[in-house]
């Protein structure tokens, strides 16, 4: 990956669904950027649509078509837009297959444009899984396509892992975007231990944490409670943790998923480890559910997200928070600039 001065780069973010919420807290974030001193970033999307939306939840907001190089010198003036190839419907609330090409694009084109060293990090809208899965996209969300696109330009193999950061918890599911019924199965002491060692490496290379602590939550009631309970945390949970102490990194578990997320517990670790989407993301969001951020770690590149869905009932209202969305752009502002990435 080129290497050039991080501050001198903007953020590409991609527009998301533009039947959700993505192109209200691009606009609204924009108009916040002097009171908050936000980083410049340009907007991956269909320029009539931004300028229609615009109107339609009544913010006088001038948009600068330009390029990548170019949006930094226009951010203060205007919201920069790098125009897409594909053009998109401006339907508020309800979305469409036909707007796919354009979601997909808006996505392959930021993470180009950083490999690249046209901007400086990934910040994601987001998404509606649905109509892409409808259009035929063939992975399961945002962290699997971001991936894919990595070791297309790399051709080295990728292990993404998502984590939710808010200012109190840091919490990272082993797995993702799979029916409950199949954690089960999907989870193994070699998807643990990798998924483990990803945070630990990305907590120390990216946020600075020297010697990582990482508290690995068991996926049934009471950790199992010996076996009672089910079978996997003895068979599956605590030999990862096992292993994990015998590289060195700081790991302990399986822990009761209901007693880690206390005021008390949290103190005690800097990530959570915990075995499917709901157990780690439902107390990131309780916590902080305007502040906390998706990040993609594992990646050669830095990706950010706001932690929160498309909203499509609100869409077009005018009443999206962009908090945050702005956060994911100063985090992705501050991880960029450590220039620290996987080989």
């Amino acid at each position: 990956m080129p290497r050039h001065p991080a501050a001198a780069l903007p953020l590409a973010v991609s527009v998301g669904d533009p039947s959700g919420i993505g192109p209200e807290i691009a606009l609204a974030a924009w108009q916040r950027r002097v009171e908050l001193s936000l980083p410049p970033f340009y907007l991956l999307a269909d320029p009539a649509l931004i300028s229609s939306r615009a109107r339609h939840i009544g913010l006088d907001t001038p948009l600068a078509e330009t390029s990548p190089s170019g949006s930094a010198a226009a951010f203060s003036g205007a919201l920069p837009v790098v125009p897409l190839e594909a053009a998109f419907a401006d339907t508020p609330g309800l979305p469409s297959a036909a707007n796919a090409p354009g979601i997909i694009e808006a996505i392959d084109r930021a993470v180009a444009d950083v490999m690249s060293g046209r901007a400086a990090a990934v910040v994601t809208c987001p998404i509606a899984k649905k109509p892409l899965y409808d259009a035929g996209f063939g992975f399961p969300g945002h962290t699997e396509y971001l991936a894919h696109l990595a070791f297309e330009a790399t051709g080295l193999a990728q292990t993404p892992v998502m984590m939710l950061v808010g200012p109190d918890l840091r919490s990272v599911p082993v797995t993702i975007h799979i029916p409950l019924a199949e954690v089960p199965a999907a989870l193994s002491i070699e998807l643990i231990v990798t998924t483990a060692q990803v945070v630990a490496r990305d907590l120390a290379a990216r946020f600075g944490i020297a010697n990582p602590r990482l508290a690995v939550a068991g996926l049934n009631p009471h950790a199992g409670e010996g076996g009672a309970m089910g079978g996997e945390d003895e068979a599956l949970v605590a030999p990862a943790v096992a292993s994990l102490r015998s590289q060195g990194i700081d790991a302990y578990g399986p822990l009761p998923a209901d007693t880690m997320f206390h005021p008390r517990a949290r103190a005690g670790y800097d990530a959570a480890i915990c075995m499917y989407h709901d157990q780690a993301l439902i107390p990131a969001k309780t916590l902080a559910f305007d502040e906390a951020v998706n990040v993609t770690l594992g990646l050669p590149f830095v990706r950010t997200s706001p932690d929160h869905g498309t909203a499509f009932a609100i869409a077009g209202t005018g009443t999206a928070q962009p908090d945050s969305f702005i956060a994911a752009l100063r985090l992705a502002r501050l991880l960029a600039d450590t220039g620290s990435f996987p080989a």
